[in-house]
């Protein structure tokens, strides 16, 4: 790159012209995120895209909006079927999204927005979060969110899922909990990782390897909702190619394997233009910040589908694992499923429910839909919980998805919050998981059947 161009990874649609020109840049991936929190879409030669895809757009089958992780196509969605013909969506790129990929030498990726006759599609993940922000930012309202979430690196491959875990371990056997005597295979990926992700415009804040064999957890720093979640699966986009690279194959399952939970924590504060609402003068949880912890736990156990999306999810919420077992809240307590945690004007709100298999944009929909309940009706939260939440007499989390969906269905909120049309396109969503894996959900371990399904693309 010479002086002219940007060295924190982030391009501006002239600045991604002359890259183009220069060479530098010679393909252009136009990434929709799907349902499961992926990025599909077509790599482009990158003089094509800037000539007419940055102005006129492109057309992906709306099927990539109606499918489950194996991309199989499924009766049940209006969006699109066999009876609607499997018409296309108009993909329109993000020109505040363009990134080059240093784990994809001379490719850019721009995210994308679909519509379908000139509206946005109400079911898409980025559209979804979107409309929440925009009801947040009608009160008078902004969203800060900084992410953080666990992942198991594995020796092996993905192709060799296919025989379940047998050619898979794990690159550590014990607890390295907070350990900097990391082994080589772990530093190397890790050191790996943080100059893809700087390179990409997207610095990891902290690194830092878990309890579960095998396990890390990344946070990133605080920042807009949207980037928040765009960061975030371009995140898992990395480290796969980076494993995979270097003969590994982690995954974001919520539980690969017994004793190994991965979560993604919501770390959110509300703003009211450069102030925090959740902190009260004194830097204790102000009005605005109890009704969003009651909105929370009110909402989201209705709402379980969108942030725990599968049969292996509900393993992760086991007493005494640090995921919660109930809808419970308190202070720097990390047995709730709402943590208050900070001070001064940092105190804000974190969401332990969501599994690392959580696509962030659905987690986080529900999480502000939640709060925007909680605020619209004033709710007040329950007292506190001191000491441990497990075994209180709170609202338990569903056993399981096939209990999610029927809350899911059976309650208001879900309508009534997020749309009959979103509630029903993603009740379909569990629903197809529900009959995938339903037979596995009372195992008391982890099946080779989920490995299969969800080892690569939780």
């Amino acid at each position: 790159m010479d002086a002219s161009t940007p060295r924190n990874g982030r391009l501006t649609l002239d600045e991604l012209r002359a890259e183009v020109r220069l060479g530098r840049v010679e393909t252009v991936a136009l990434a929709l995120v799907d349902m499961q929190g992926r990025l599909k879409g077509k790599r482009y030669d990158a003089g094509h895209f800037v000539e007419k895809v940055v102005d006129g757009g492109s057309q992906m089958c709306a099927y990539a909006l109606a499918t489950d992780v194996d991309m199989r196509p499924l009766p049940g969605y209006a969006l699109s079927s066999w009876d609607t013909g499997y018409g296309d969506l108009h993909l329109s790129p993000d020109p505040e999204t363009v990134r080059v990929l240093p784990w994809w030498p001379g490719t850019a990726l721009v995210h994308a927005d679909a519509t379908i006759d000139g509206r946005p599609v109400a079911v898409a993940p980025r559209e979804m979060l979107r409309r929440e922000l925009a009801l947040l930012a009608e009160r008078g309202l902004s969203v800060r969110t900084g992410l953080e979430t666990e992942f198991a690196l594995y020796e092996g491959t993905y192709d060799a899922v296919a025989d379940g875990r047998a050619g898979l371990r794990p690159v550590t056997g014990r607890n390295r909990d907070l350990a900097l005597d990391h082994d080589d295979r772990t530093d190397t990926f890790l050191r790996g990782l943080g100059s893809a992700m700087r390179g990409a415009g997207l610095p990891l804040e902290a690194a830092k390897t878990e309890a579960g064999p095998g396990q890390v957890e990344i946070t990133f720093p605080y920042g807009e909702a949207l980037a928040a979640c765009d960061g975030h699966v371009l995140f898992k986009h990395a480290v796969r190619h980076l494993g995979t690279r270097a003969g590994l194959a982690p995954t974001f399952m919520a539980v690969p394997a017994p004793g190994v939970g991965s979560g993604l924590h919501l770390h959110l504060s509300l703003w009211s233009g450069d102030a925090p609402v959740v902190p009260d003068a004194d830097g204790g949880l102000s009005a605005t910040g109890r009704h969003a912890v009651a909105g929370l736990l009110a909402a989201l156990p209705e709402l379980t589908p969108l942030y725990a999306p599968n049969v292996n999810s509900y393993r992760r919420y086991v007493s005494e694992s640090f995921a919660p077992t109930a809808f419970t809240w308190g202070f720097d307590n990390r047995t709730c499923a709402v943590r208050v945690v900070g001070r001064g004007r940092g105190l804000h709100l974190e969401i332990r429910l969501p599994g690392a298999d959580a696509n962030p944009y659905l987690a986080l929909t529900a999480a502000l839909a939640a709060i925007r309940h909680g605020l619209d009706h004033t709710l007040e939260p329950p007292p506190a919980v001191t000491g441990s939440a497990y075994g209180q007499d709170a609202p338990p989390v569903p056993a399981g998805l096939a209990e999610a969906l029927d809350r899911f269905r059976a309650g208001a909120l879900a309508r009534e919050l997020l749309t009959d049309e979103v509630a029903t396109h993603y009740a379909r969503a569990a629903e197809v998981e529900v009959e995938a894996l339903g037979a596995v959900a009372e195992a008391e371990e982890v099946t080779d059947e989920e490995v299969r399904r969800w080892w690569e693309y939780a």
